[in-house]
C-alpha cells in the first residue's frame, strides 16, 4: 500500500501539469504518429513506432525515420497493398536486432487483419473483455493470434525476430511497447491520440522499462530490482489507488524526467528543483551525496 497517497498524487499532478505537453513530446517515438492526420495512417505507424521503440533515443528515430520514409506518404496503403516488391523496398532496413524481414513478416500480418478486420482496433477487440481485470488477457490474445495467423502460411510457427516485436505477455514479458501503444492508443489528452473509443483506460498497464522502475522505487510504488511483467502490474496497482480510471496517466510526465533531465538516479546540483527530489533523499545512498547545506522541506 502506498503511504500518504494524496501527498503522492499531489506530486504527480504537479509533474503531469509541468512535462505532459505537445511540445516536449519529441524525441519520443510518438512524435511521428502526429505526422499523419488519417487515423487509419496513425494507427498503423502507432504501432511499429511502438515495436521499435528499444535501444537509444536517438537511434530510434533514426530508425522510424528511414522506416516511415521507405513506406510512402500512407502507411496504411502500403500495408494494405503490402507485396513482395514492397518487402524487398524494406529488405535493407535494420533497427538493432530488428531486419527488414522481421518487419515485413509484421506487415504481411497487418495487411491480413486489415482486409479481414478493417483496423488493428477491431482485430484487438476480439479478444477484448472490459470484464477482465486488466488489459493483460486481450493482450495476449492479441500476440497468439498474430503467432498463428503467421504459423498458419509458413512452417514452424512465428519467428523470433517477430515474437520479440510483438512480446506476449504470457512469456512474463513486461510488454512495455506493447503497453505503450495501448496507451497511445487508448488514452487521449495533451500528449496521448486516443484513436481507440470501445477501450478502457482504466484497464491499461504501465509501460515499464528501467527507468520507469527506477522512479517507482523512489516514489515507493514497489521494490523489485528488475523491471517483469509482476513489476509492471504491481506499480499499476499502486497507480490505481491514486488514479482509480487512469493509472497510466503519469507515464509520460515520469518518463520525461529520464528523457529530458537527463535523469540516472544520481545526485546533480539541478536535482534540487525536481518534484522527486525529496522523495529521492530516502535514499541513503543520496543522504550522503546530497551538500549538508541543502534546504530541504519535510518529506510528505
Amino acid at each position: 500500500m502506498i503511504r500518504r497517497p494524496a501527498a503522492l498524487k499531489n506530486v504527480l499532478e504537479r509533474l503531469y501539469r509541468r512535462y505532459n505537453r505537445a511540445n516536449l513530446i519529441k524525441p519520443d517515438p510518438l512524435q511521428f504518429v502526429y505526422r499523419y492526420t488519417d487515423p487509419a495512417d496513425m494507427e498503423i505507424v502507432g504501432l511499429l513506432a511502438a515495436v521499435l521503440a528499444y535501444g537509444r533515443v536517438r537511434q530510434i528515430e533514426s530508425s522510424l525515420t528511414k522506416l516511415f520514409a521507405l513506406m510512402g506518404d500512407s502507411p496504411h496503403a502500403f500495408v494494405r497493398n503490402f507485396n513482395e516488391t514492397r518487402r524487398r523496398r524494406l529488405s535493407g532496413f535494420k533497427h538493432r536486432f530488428t531486419t527488414g524481414d522481421d518487419i515485413s513478416d509484421l506487415l504481411a500480418l497487418l495487411r491480413t487483419v486489415l482486409r479481414r478486420h478493417g483496423t488493428i482496433e477491431r482485430f484487438f477487440l476480439r479478444g477484448y473483455s472490459p470484464n477482465e481485470k486488466n488489459i493483460l488477457p486481450a493482450l495476449t490474445k492479441f500476440c497468439d493470434s498474430l503467432y498463428a495467423m503467421y504459423a498458419s502460411g509458413h512452417r514452424g510457427g512465428a519467428t523470433r525476430g517477430l515474437k520479440y516485436l510483438l512480446a506476449s505477455p504470457e512469456r512474463k514479458s513486461p510488454c512495455k511497447r506493447l503497453n505503450l501503444f495501448l496507451k497511445w492508443m487508448v488514452r487521449s489528452d495533451r500528449v496521448d491520440p486516443g484513436l481507440w473509443m470501445s477501450t478502457d483506460k482504466a484497464m491499461l498497464i504501465v509501460p515499464m522499462d528501467v527507468h520507469m522502475g527506477r522512479l517507482c522505487r523512489i516514489l515507493g510504488l514497489y521494490d523489485r530490482k528488475t523491471p517483469s511483467l509482476a513489476a509492471a502490474i504491481e506499480i499499476t496497482e499502486s497507480f490505481l489507488e491514486i488514479q482509480p480510471r487512469d493509472p497510466v496517466k503519469y507515464d509520460f510526465a515520469l518518463s520525461r524526467i529520464g528523457i529530458l533531465e537527463d535523469c540516472t538516479g544520481r545526485y546533480r546540483s539541478q536535482c534540487e528543483i525536481c518534484e522527486l527530489f525529496e522523495y529521492c533523499l530516502r535514499q541513503d545512498k543520496w543522504k550522503r551525496l546530497t551538500p549538508k547545506t541543502s534546504k530541504n522541506t519535510p518529506l510528505p
